[in-house]
C-alpha cells in the first residue's frame, strides 16, 4: 500500500492527502529530492523544495529528473484531490517544456499542480514550476489514468 492510503484508509482523495501533509510523513523519493507537498485543495496540489547539488546533473545545474518528479507529482496529486476513497491513480504521460536551467542559487521553487478535467477513467492535469518571485522555470501537462481500487 502507498503512504498515503496507509494514513488514509477510507478517505476520499483530498482528505487522504490532507492527512498525509498533517502526518509530516515524506516518501523516498520526496526525502531522495528534498521537497514536499505544501498545499492541497479540490483539483490543486503544490510542491515545493530548494533545488541543489544533490540533483545536479554532470553539467553543474539541475537534472531534468528534478523538474519531472515535482511536475508529475503535483499533477498527480492534483487529480488524487478529486477522487473517491475507492479510486486510485497512475501518470500515462507527462510532457514537459523546460523554460530556464535550475541552480542552488535559484532558491526554493513550487510545483503548481490543477486538475484541467477528469472523467470516469481518465483525467489531464497540468502543472507550472516557479521560483518566489514568480519566474517560470518549466510547465508541463499530464494525462493520468483513474481506476478502481
Amino acid at each position: 500500500m502507498s503512504m498515503v492510503s496507509d494514513i488514509g484508509a477510507g478517505l476520499d482523495g483530498l482528505a487522504q492527502l490532507r492527512a498525509f501533509i498533517a502526518s509530516g510523513q515524506r516518501p523516498g523519493i520526496a526525502v531522495a529530492l528534498d521537497f514536499d507537498l505544501v498545499e492541497v485543495d479540490e483539483g490543486r496540489a503544490v510542491f515545493a523544495g530548494v533545488p541543489g547539488p544533490h540533483a545536479y546533473n554532470p553539467m553543474g545545474i539541475v537534472h531534468g529528473g528534478y523538474f519531472a518528479s515535482l511536475l508529475d507529482s503535483a499533477c498527480g496529486c492534483a487529480v488524487h484531490s478529486k477522487l473517491t476513497a475507492q479510486q486510485a491513480y497512475t501518470t500515462l504521460e507527462l510532457k514537459i517544456a523546460f523554460h530556464k536551467a535550475l541552480t542552488a542559487d535559484t532558491g526554493r521553487v513550487r510545483a503548481e499542480g490543477s486538475v484541467l478535467t477528469i472523467g470516469r477513467r481518465v483525467a489531464f492535469a497540468e502543472a507550472k514550476l516557479l521560483d518566489a518571485g514568480g519566474r517560470l522555470y518549466a510547465s508541463a501537462t499530464s494525462t493520468l489514468l483513474v481506476m478502481e481500487r
